[in-house]
């Protein structure tokens, strides 16, 4: 509930700043592309993430997410296009921004024979500040690891690893936080609280760029991109990103999954038949009716389906973007 009212008063903050012509772009990018070798990992990437937005990716392995966050963080240069980041150039500018930028990386970076204390100095020192003059931005997260600030930072449990590395990218007060996965491997109780602590950020106006497997996460974002094989397949708040579903969507369910599965797929009134937990999302050809597919269940020996129809998720419309790129 209380997301939901939080999404809710940011969303109206957004809209209110781009009815007065407010809106400061942070990141600009246009026509981005880049090439390991043979392989484009990038394919003519353009978007603009606006000043105070939680901006996310969404994308599975291999989509290009890192490397799109790497060169934003001025680790990488594009093979063609450019890039704007705060106003400035993302490879001539490179040292201005690494000082403007705090970048927490999908692998954990920080020192394990170090203690928490130790990491958190270490960076502190790095960027020119102390852990007291920038207390205040990293309060509410080293708050939950600072009775452990002794301990070696290779014994901390996941969660606790991931409040340290987002301290350490917040030390030195960045205009732009990136994050690359940065709940993946935790749990769902640890995920939750480092959500809550990103929408804290906002009174410090920092922007935040966020990559993320979970649909549930996207769901917080105020606008999400959706990218496949280093190509953007929509950017846009997660409400609207929902509504362009363009199917009628049913939910079908049975305890027998394995067999509802391999049945639905070999149906030719089913259009698309995905698992999605307990049950299968599943769309149907124009002239095809929910009766007929349950009376031809029944035929097959699987009686105790129930289908329903459904509203559409975030992931339903990625993967409905998937089929008609592949199409395309």
């Amino acid at each position: 509930m209380m997301d939901r009212l939080n999404q809710e008063c940011r969303e109206r903050h957004f809209l209110q700043l781009k009815k007065n012509n407010q809106m400061k772009i942070v990141i600009e990018s246009s026509g981005l592309t880049k090439f390991y070798g043979s392989t484009q990992a990038l394919d003519d990437i353009t978007f603009s993430v606006n000043e105070s937005e939680i901006f996310g990716f969404i994308g599975p392995d291999g989509a290009g997410k890192t490397t799109l966050f790497r060169i934003i963080t001025t680790l990488l240069v594009p093979d063609k296009g450019n890039m704007k980041v705060l106003g400035m150039d993302s490879v001539s500018d490179y040292k201005e921004l690494r000082k403007n930028i705090g970048y927490m990386p999908g692998r954990f970076s920080l020192y394990q024979d170090l203690s928490v204390e130790e990491n958190l100095n270490f960076y502190a020192t790095v960027f020119g500040t102390t852990v007291e003059e920038n207390y205040d931005l990293i309060s509410d997260i080293y708050s939950h690891i600072e009775p452990f600030k002794k301990r070696l930072t290779g014994k901390l449990s996941g969660g606790m690893k991931q409040k340290l590395a987002l301290s350490c990218a917040l030390i030195h007060k960045p205009r732009l936080l990136i994050l690359d996965e940065p709940t993946t491997g935790v749990d769902a109780v640890s995920r939750s609280e480092f959500w809550d602590m990103l929408a804290k950020l906002h009174r410090y106006n920092i922007t935040i760029v966020v990559s993320t497997p979970y649909m549930d996460e996207a769901i917080r974002c105020d606008r999400v991109a959706l990218i496949q094989n280093g190509k953007l397949l929509s950017v846009d708040t997660p409400q609207n990103i929902r509504a362009g579903y363009s199917r009628k969507l049913f939910t079908v369910k049975s305890a027998e999954k394995y067999k509802l599965l391999k049945m639905l797929r070999k149906n030719q009134e089913v259009l698309t038949v995905y698992p999605f937990g307990d049950s299968m999302h599943v769309t149907l050809k124009n002239d095809s009716s929910e009766k007929s597919v349950l009376d031809y269940l029944f035929r097959e020996g699987i009686k105790d389906a129930v289908i329903r129809e459904a509203e559409a998720g975030i992931e339903d419309r990625f993967l409905e973007l998937m089929e008609k790129g592949v199409k395309g």
